[in-house]
């Protein structure tokens, strides 16, 4: 759920109904119905795992998209498909008619099997089509809501494409699994690197800001470990890992392996997806991806 203005309605609406179909949620914050609607809209985002998207427009603070939509009582949500609105409803109706207004208009879940689309997101991918092989990768995962690895790559997808807000509603489903599935688990690494560098505002600064305390004084694993998430979150793969792997040649289990768990998080997300090989063969491995999985070795045996 994204709250939007007039100053990220364009990103957050109109464009974003380009790939995706959006339910926009007109309310205020004295309004009773819109406090019974809102947290029902909210379980149907993470329901229907991303196949539309949420946002909110306090209709007081936002009169003049309030008044372009000819909202006139709340709440109020207009659903929107490729930057236009296509249909709406007033009042906060029931779960049922609610999922009956979104299925009339959705593009099915169960149409097109994961294993269908996942290679043409791949080549589309490969291509540089982006949204081409987004709008792929939630075809998959509306196919097989289970398939934990088409998940990975559209949650993936969107937070390469600076979509993190809408990454995170695809990753709703399987939060409370995350911590037992290894993939699931690096994707949330990764988002909790991006989130605890959004109220940084000079990340420059503050890169040189921990690397002058790590001089002073090497064994300041919190100075490390903050600027490897630092370095984590702008995609500087190989600089985190290395500071990663510092703190490991020093402490193997600090914060019950908390550096460990963090640079496979990263190797996971770096891998390239394999390309096909012949029956009995081995898909070649990233050379980087190769090389620091060998160091991560050689410190943790060692």
């Amino acid at each position: 759920m994204i709250n939007v203005t007039v100053a990220n309605f364009e990103a957050e609406v109109i464009e974003a109904s380009m790939h995706t179909p959006v339910l926009v949620d007109f309310w205020a914050p004295w309004c009773g119905p819109c406090k019974v609607i809102g947290p029902l809209l909210e379980k149907l985002e993470a329901d229907y795992a991303g196949r539309f998207k949420l946002v909110k427009i306090d209709s007081d603070q936002e009169q003049q998209l309030a008044a372009a939509f000819g909202v006139r009582s709340i709440p109020t949500c207009v659903l929107l498909m490729n930057g236009q609105p296509v249909d709406g409803f007033m009042g906060a109706l029931p779960e049922g008619q609610i999922k009956a207004f979104l299925d009339k208009h959705l593009p099915e879940g169960e149409a097109l099997e994961a294993e269908e689309v996942e290679p043409d997101a791949q080549d589309a991918l490969a291509e540089g089509d982006l949204e081409t092989a987004l709008a792929k990768m939630q075809q998959a995962v509306q196919a097989a809501p289970d398939n934990d690895d088409a998940r990975f790559d559209l949650v993936k997808l969107l937070l390469e494409m600076g979509q993190d807000d809408d990454a995170k509603v695809a990753f709703a489903p399987v939060i409370a699994k995350a911590a037992g599935v290894r993939r699931l688990d690096s994707l949330q690494r990764w988002m909790a690197a991006r989130d605890a560098q959004a109220e940084v505002a000079d990340p420059d600064a503050r890169a040189t800001e921990l690397q002058a305390a790590i001089a002073a004084n090497k064994r300041d694993f919190d100075a490390r470990f903050a600027l490897a998430q630092l370095l984590m979150a702008f995609g500087q793969w190989t600089a985190a890992m290395d500071e990663l792997l510092e703190i490991l040649m020093r402490d193997k289990t600090w914060k019950e392996d908390l550096a460990r768990k963090t640079f496979i998080a990263i190797l996971d997300v770096i891998d390239p997806p394999k390309p096909k090989v012949a029956e009995g063969q081995v898909p070649p491995e990233d050379p980087t991806v190769a090389t620091y999985r060998r160091r991560l070795s050689s410190v943790v045996l060692s």
